[in-house]
């Protein structure tokens, strides 16, 4: 008898703590639902403030996603929702995922970030203003490798509707040979490599045709095996081809109209051309702050990640044009940005119908992701950037919320 009233007292106790514990956690959902919410009037305000047709949007607290939700059309012509499973460009956030795949070749043994990278290409990459240095992966991941933009060259890359783009490979041989129909000593900076940060989409092409040549396989079927996949990110590719159609938004532009354009591929696709969705991205994010995995996947190992994501500019290691101080303070990851006076890290993307945020603080405890599939000037951008805002101010509110509820 005492041994069975233990037995139903052990009983009580266990149901009394899972009670408890589900009690928590539904309190706990409760409070992330409601924090989302609570916004839903502003955003829509500030699209229709905007002219943004849709929105996705993701928060994260504690590398856990709090909420993903959608606002307005994916597709306005045929009142299709956007949806946080909507698949769209998410312009130079596509870098991060490059610099994946870069460190996932450095894990494997396959780069080095600071080689000489004339021991991985067919055809050689030289600065004719400075032909006796070398240009290396790091320099190219951080924006410091002296290779600049072309603009008129740059521009013409996007391919629109069923235009086929040229050749990556090809197309890097042209800029960067003296044969090349492309090349040209303005194609370089006159700076030494290392010296002086410029922002270049071409270096990230040139970056992924590196990986491509080291691991044998295009980009997009590398990271499908090894970020994709793993990730559970059903929703996302590299190329037009690799979505459904239904899942793809349409891309618009603004100019108060809200004008659809083409799908595009690029030429240079390791700069900009992943697609995916708001839930997806939220995946791979968290795996970037948590180390390289999530979920029990693990895309990068600890060593790896922690590289990847350490800030590369330091008091007595960097660009002459920048400061990584106090206002207007820059510093770079391996294609991992700070913004915001380096209050933030992560990456944005800006594209023809595109505009997109993937930031954390510093810490990696609060995240915000926002997609627009709507284009617009920088001087149209602040109803966006409330937006960005508001869902910020959530985010930190869940985080205030759930440290109280545990007592920190």
């Amino acid at each position: 008898m005492i041994i069975k009233k233990a037995l139903v007292a052990a009983v009580a106790v266990a149901a009394t703590f899972v009670s408890g514990v589900t009690a928590a956690a539904e309190a706990t959902q409760a409070r992330r639902v409601d924090a989302c919410a609570s916004i839903d009037g502003l955003v829509q305000q500030k699209m229709a403030d905007g002219g943004m047709v849709g929105v996705g949007a993701a928060i994260i607290v504690n590398r856990q996603i709090v909420c993903t939700r959608g606002y307005g059309f994916a597709k306005k012509e045929n009142a299709t929702p956007f949806t946080a499973d909507t698949v769209m460009n998410i312009g130079s956030i596509s870098k991060t995922f490059t610099g994946v795949a870069l460190m996932r070749a450095v894990q494997d043994g396959k780069l080095s970030l600071d080689e000489d990278i004339n021991a991985y290409l067919p055809f050689k990459v030289v600065n004719p203003h400075q032909p006796g240095e070398a240009i290396t992966l790091r320099q190219l991941a951080t924006h410091t490798s002296g290779i600049t933009d072309r603009q008129s060259v740059y521009e013409g890359t996007y391919r629109f509707g069923n235009g086929t783009p040229e050749a990556l490979g090809e197309f890097l041989e042209s800029y960067f040979t003296l044969a090349g129909r492309h090349y040209s000593a303005d194609n370089f900076l006159k700076t030494r490599p290392g010296t002086h940060r410029e922002y270049s989409n071409i270096g990230a092409g040139l970056a992924g045709y590196i990986v491509e040549r080291a691991v044998g396989e295009k980009l997009n079927t590398y990271a499908r095996r090894h970020i994709f996949a793993p990730l559970g990110m059903g929703n996302s590719g590299w190329l037009l081809s690799e979505i459904p159609p239904g899942k793809h938004a349409q891309l618009y532009v603004a100019q108060g109209l809200r004008i659809p354009i083409p799908n595009y591929e690029l030429t240079t696709y390791p700069d900009g051309g992943v697609r995916t969705s708001v839930s997806d991205l939220a995946r791979f994010f968290i795996a970037l702050l948590n180390e390289g995995e999530y979920a029990g996947a693990r895309i990068l190992d600890r060593t790896t990640a922690e590289q990847m994501l350490r800030f590369q500019y330091t008091g007595a290691n960097k660009p002459v044009n920048v400061n990584t101080s106090g206002d207007d303070s820059v510093n770079s990851g391996i294609f991992w940005a700070t913004k915001l006076d380096a209050t933030r890290i992560g990456h944005n993307g800006s594209d023809p119908g595109v505009r997109t945020m993937m930031l954390s603080d510093l810490d990696k405890e609060v995240g915000v992701i926002l997609f627009t599939n709507t284009s617009f000037s920088d001087e149209e951008s602040g109803p966006y950037f409330d937006i960005f805002d508001a869902l910020w101010a959530q985010a930190e509110k869940v985080k205030r919320q759930e440290s109280l509820a545990a007592g920190r």
